[in-house]
């Protein structure tokens, strides 16, 4: 400072100046004055000296974000240049393929393929899509991959493999997932080398789906917890899927035949009571039926390097009310090994859940952080203590979104929710709006308007950002957190910077003073 204690640095110099000093070196340097100690004691630069410290790496795995892509209602997706003036790369129209719009994209690792999924032109209540992969070397359509329903989306499991999924319709309100692995590129010539694989095969009940699929790296947990976790009391845990799965398949397949037996053997004696509706009764005969067919999750050997599959689903009607997770274990991702009919000589023919997440509520929204391990879930809550009767008839949800949050690592509901963003249509035409999650914020799309921004440390709302219509969509950039795009129903991407980006752009750069200028200054 000087003499009339006036700080002759800004405090963000200095503090960029601290962040190349060790922890002893800060500590002395806050002795020196009053502005110094401030700085000295900002939590966010002593964040930095301890990931440095414990050499815990801050940048994990992800594409560099020099480019980003779009889709919309007019079934073109659109890959762009994210330079600081945006400019358009590629236009794939999708309508010569019979496609209606497109709806998602995703890039895979190292930025070479493009994901995008859309939906299948047809009657209204038609739930066939389709997922095309795009080469980003030379924008060619490589593959054409079936998707059904059409708001399973897709994602990437490996660099060059992909999830869709497919439905089979098996009663009234009873029905099979069939989760698929493809590869990317499905002109291979060989007949050693398969393009599609069976995955997981997994029960529904009530009218419900599987529905959004993404994958959760578990090698990227290693990453310390978050600040608002600590000093938290414990939230809900999740069902850790069923109990006994040391149990033989022979006990159990008997024991849910005699069960299936007593069950319709009560249903023919009128007396009974009370008798079981017709929805009711199909439900309770695919529970009976699956408990001896049901193969339970393999454990993965210690040290191995699994994924994890997460997606929405629901045990008590079409609204998707719970977060289905299972197990990728590292010798299913390769579409190595039997095709069709894999364990066709077993009894278990569905899959069984790791872990449930029921949010009692309508998820309409979900997205990682980007060490993979917390799961960010918008939900609308359904009112409390409501029973669903009817699978066809799911109870009203609020118009108040709930960001909640779990942590994959420990498998615990982080105990905050963030709020602000609403959210109006009913039940039956209830949307997807997307989020997205990074380094230290959490962003979500909203149905009033606007695109919210949330410190995901101190659960504060930092910024609402204004469209003329829905918010469907967020991204930040994986260069620059502080980089966010926007894409709304009012036809409209927008790109937001901070403030303090802002500030820093738009500053004068001083101009440098020629040495001997100086030189002769000083001698006068």
């Amino acid at each position: 400072m000087d003499e009339g204690g006036t700080p002759l640095l800004p405090d963000s110099l200095v503090y960029q100046i601290f962040l190349s000093l060790g922890p002893a070196d800060v500590l002395a340097a806050g002795l020196v004055c009053r502005q110094w100690q401030a700085v000295s004691r900002d939590e966010f630069l002593w964040r930095e000296q301890f990931y440095r410290y414990y050499q815990v790496a801050r940048d994990v795995p992800r594409h560099p974000g020099c480019q980003f892509a779009s889709c919309s209602k007019d079934c073109t997706v659109k890959i762009w240049n994210n330079d600081l003036t945006i400019s358009l790369l590629h236009s794939a129209d999708m309508r010569p393929y019979n496609w209606s719009y497109t709806q998602f994209s995703q890039f895979n690792q190292d930025d070479s393929l493009l994901l995008a999924s859309g939906v299948f032109l047809g009657p209204h209540n038609s739930s066939s899509g389709e997922i095309a992969v795009i080469s980003l070397d030379n924008f060619v359509l490589l593959s054409r991959v079936r998707n059904k329903p059409y708001d399973v989306f897709g994602c990437w499991l490996t660099e060059t493999s992909l999830i869709s999924g497919n439905l089979h319709r098996i009663g009234d309100i009873t029905s099979c997932s069939v989760l698929w692995l493809n590869n990317a590129f499905q002109d291979v010539e060989s007949e050693n080398v398969n393009v599609v694989k069976r995955l997981f095969k997994i029960q529904n009940l009530n009218a419900s789906t599987i529905r959004t699929v993404m994958v959760a790296d578990c090698g990227r947990f290693d990453s310390p917890d978050l600040l608002l976790d600590a000093g938290a009391p414990p939230g809900r845990i999740f069902d850790l899927g069923s109990e006994g799965e040391e149990e033989a398949a022979g006990p159990v397949l008997v024991r849910a035949k005699e069960g299936l037996r007593c069950h319709l053997d009560g249903l023919l004696d009128t007396r009974t009571q009370p008798q079981l509706a017709e929805r009711a009764l199909e439900t309770k005969v695919a529970e009976l039926l699956a408990q001896g067919h049901t193969k339970p999750p393999e454990r993965s050997a210690a040290g191995a390097q699994s994924k994890l599959l997460i997606f929405t689903t629901g045990c008590l009607t079409y609204s998707p009310h719970q977060i289905g997770i299972k197990q990728i274990l590292p010798h299913q991702m390769t579409t190595a090994g039997p095709v069709l009919g894999e364990g066709r000589g077993s009894d278990a023919f569905f899959d069984a859940l790791d872990h449930v997440i029921d949010v009692h509520g309508h998820v309409i929204g979900m997205g990682l952080s980007p060490d993979n391990r917390y799961l960010y879930v918008n939900s609308r809550a359904w009112p409390s203590g409501s029973v669903v009767a009817d699978p066809m008839q799911p109870p009203p949800i609020a118009e108040e979104i709930d960001l909640l949050v779990f942590d994959l690592k420990t498998m615990r509901e982080v105990k905050r929710a963030l709020r602000a963003h609403r959210a109006y249509t009913p039940n039956d035409e209830c949307f997807f709006i997307f989020l997205d999650v990074s380094r230290d914020f959490v962003a979500s799309g909203a149905e009033d308007r606007h695109g919210y921004i949330w410190d995901r440390h101190y659960n504060i709302c930092l910024a609402k950002l204004r469209h003329q219509d829905v918010v469907n969509s967020v991204v930040f950039s994986p260069q620059e957190q502080e980089l966010l795009l926007t894409a709304s129903d009012d036809a409209t991407i927008k790109a937001w910077r901070s403030p303090r980006t802002v500030r820093i752009r738009q500053a004068p750069r001083p101009r440098p003073r020629p040495f001997f200028s100086w030189f002769a200054s000083q001698r006068r």
